[in-house]
Parts: C-alpha cells; structure tokens; sequence
C-alpha cells in the first residue's frame, strides 16, 4: 500500500556564534520547542535547509507544505523599517532576516500556510511593510513585555496578561471565547501594524499579539507570544497548531495532484 510523504514544515535557521570568548564558531540553529510543536502539535515534519538564501525561496517552497517563522533571541534589524538600531547590544541576524523577509511575501504571493511566533510574528509585519518598537517597555504607557530574569522556564512561559480576541475571529474560535491567558517574552512589539494585516489580538495595553493576513489563500497567522511552549498541555495553543496542520496537510494533497 502506498504511503503518503510526510507532511512537511520549513523553519529557518537562526545564525549564531556559539562558544566560548575567543573560541566561538558560527552555528545553524533551531530550538527543540518550535521543531517538537510541529511534530505534536501540528502533526507534521520540521525541516531546515541549511544556508538557504533568498534566490531559492521558489524552488524550496515548491517541496514543503508549510512555513513556521520561530521566536529567537535576535532581532528583526531595525533598518528594514528605517530606524537605527536604538540598543547595540542587542543581538542581530541579517541572514535570517535577508531570508525570512522575502520567504513572508513568498508564501502570501502563493498561498503556502505560514504561521509566525514572536519574532516571526515582527518579520510578517515588516515584510509587510509594518513597523516596530524596539524598545516597548520604554514606551510610556505600555507595559513591560519581557520574560522575568533568571527565573525558571516554567515561571517565564506561565501566562502573564490576558489577550482581548476578536469577535468572530479564528482566534475566538481557538481560545472557545473572547479573551485568553498568553504569556509574554518580548522586547519588541508592532509599532504601525502592516496595512496587508488584520488584528485579532490586543494586549491590555493596546500593543497588537496576534494578526491574519488579509485575503490569504491560506492558513496565515501570526502571534506574538508563544503558544510552541507546551502546545499539547494548553487548549488555545494546541488549537492553533492543529489548525496549522490541517492547512499543511491540505497544500501536501494540493502538491501531490500537481505532480
């Protein structure tokens, strides 16, 4: 009996110097949580395509049936949307963002299902055209956005601030209501909100988490937090990866009539 070919996911790499001071080596880079949310949660195979570049997006496009954009410790660089960088010390990825920029408008151009997380969630909206605060908890009258330090991993993932849903939205739909407990691990956040994005998810304090891409062809999401950590202990988060995966699972059966 025949079986058919693994439904399969696209994650870029981040690019980091891991090591030791005067011993550190470039490294390709995926955490577990984004990979192992895939497997369970969406029910498809993560794949990396190691020092991918942007002349390839078509031809690498052309072989998954989706596209996850991870969190990471990097920034979207603030010269996309024509800013200088307001803190140096803050850690850049101008390969990544080479890639994932154009890879964003590839997958709206062609309706492959795209979901991004934290800073997938900033490069939609940059790619798009959308700008950011580097800085939100510097904004007055926003809130600190940022993960508590040095605390233990169950204590920065744990909800932080309820999310407002809109009426109608898939995100209502996911959360079974119109608010929803998120948690909260970022320094940056939407400044002017892309005009091809819709908001669906507001924070307390106004600062847009959670977007659709207007007129999508397909499944094209983003949040700001981050609903990989645990997805299979948390309704919302698990429903929002389900749905990604019945979308990929769709482009797979697309894909294979075309052949």
């Amino acid at each position: 009996m025949n079986q058919l070919p693994p439904c399969m996911v696209w994650l870029p790499a981040d690019h980091r110097l891991l090591g030791d001071n005067g011993h550190q080596m470039p490294f390709l880079v995926l955490g577990d949580k984004y990979a192992r949310a895939v497997k369970l949660g969406a029910q498809a195979q993560p794949v990396m395509f190691p020092l991918a570049d942007p002349e390839q997006i078509d031809g690498l496009l052309a072989l998954v049936d989706g596209v996850m954009l991870t969190g990471s410790p990097s920034n979207v660089d603030p010269t996309h949307f024509d800013e200088a960088v307001a803190d140096p010390s803050l850690p850049l990825d101008p390969v990544r963002d080479a890639l994932t920029l154009a890879l964003v408008r590839a997958c709206v151009r062609d309706g492959v299902p795209l979901l991004g997380v934290c800073r997938g969630f900033q490069e939609i909206n940059v790619a798009l055209g959308g700008t950011l605060h580097q800085r939100v908890h510097g904004v007055p009258g926003l809130i600190d956005h940022r993960e508590p330090e040095n605390e233990p991993l169950e204590a920065q993932y744990a909800p932080s601030h309820p999310l407002r849903l809109a009426s109608g939205s898939a995100f209502e739909t996911w959360a079974g209501g119109p608010e929803a407990m998120v948690n909260s691990l970022h320094g940056q956040g939407v400044k002017r909100l892309a005009d091809g994005l819709e908001p669906l998810g507001v924070a307390p304090d106004g600062v847009v988490e959670a977007v659709a891409v207007r007129g999508a062809r397909s499944f094209a999401y983003a949040v700001q937090f981050h609903p990989e950590w645990r997805c299979w202990e948390n309704p919302f988060y698990g429903a929002i990866f389900e749905a990604f995966g019945s979308a990929c699972r769709q482009r797979r059966s697309q894909r294979l009539r075309a052949l």
